[in-house]
């Protein structure tokens, strides 16, 4: 395998806890159960590399970041016009969820097709 592919299949599970990072941020709370829940599912992941629990956490994120889109998108629909406001909103929450996504269908791909 090729350097390039070895190092894209180690990166979703960190990506995703810099994600989870991010959310934690910003929530704005100092302790954010939830956070600290997915953080120490993610490292345990990275440990032990389960290969279902390597699906199911993917897998429950796609839907979420699903959910999320259609809340970003009823959300930018309350805009009456489109500024700059809107604009911010469709660009840091569209690649936010949309580079979630992409992550996780990649680990679903490092666990459920690739022989380790």
């Amino acid at each position: 395998m090729s350097n390039i592919k070895i190092f894209i299949l180690q990166l979703p599970e960190y990506l995703l806890i810099a994600a989870v990072v991010f959310y934690w941020f910003s929530a704005g709370l100092a302790v954010n159960y939830i956070a600290i829940g997915l953080i120490m599912v993610l490292i345990l992941q990275i440990i032990f590399k389960n290969r279902i629990v390597g699906i199911i956490i993917p897998s429950i994120l796609i839907m979420i970041c699903l959910y999320m889109l259609l809340a970003l998108m009823s959300e930018f629909n309350e805009f009456l016009t489109f500024n700059s406001d809107a604009k911010e909103l469709l660009f840091v929450g569209l690649s936010y969820f949309i580079s979630s996504i992409i992550v996780s269908l990649i680990m679903i791909y490092k666990y459920a097709i690739l022989k380790n």
